[in-house]
């Protein structure tokens, strides 16, 4: 009896040991792959055009900017308001 719990503590701490090798190697790995080959920066996407609709005949610049501003912060500055139409 006791010749098996002495090979199931050593049988437990090899399969600790060797799970700690492979997590610090894998550690090791993603280090050298990340100074390798660092990830790339994300293009800037392309300027898109946002339309944008009011309901009063005249459009006044404080509306116009407030409107701008709102496109510019959703679209995270990759926006352009090119039309204001009533509808």
């Amino acid at each position: 009896m006791s010749i098996g719990i002495t090979l199931m503590i050593v049988g437990m701490i090899t399969v600790f040991t060797v799970l700690l090798i492979i997590i610090q190697l894998s550690n090791l790995l993603i280090r050298i792959v990340n100074r390798i080959a660092p990830e790339e920066e994300k293009k800037k996407a392309a300027k898109t055009v946002t339309t944008a609709t009011v309901t009063d005949n005249a459009v006044t610049p404080d509306v116009m900017e407030a409107i701008r501003q709102v496109v510019e912060k959703i679209t995270k500055g990759t926006g352009l308001v090119a039309q204001v139409q009533k509808c």
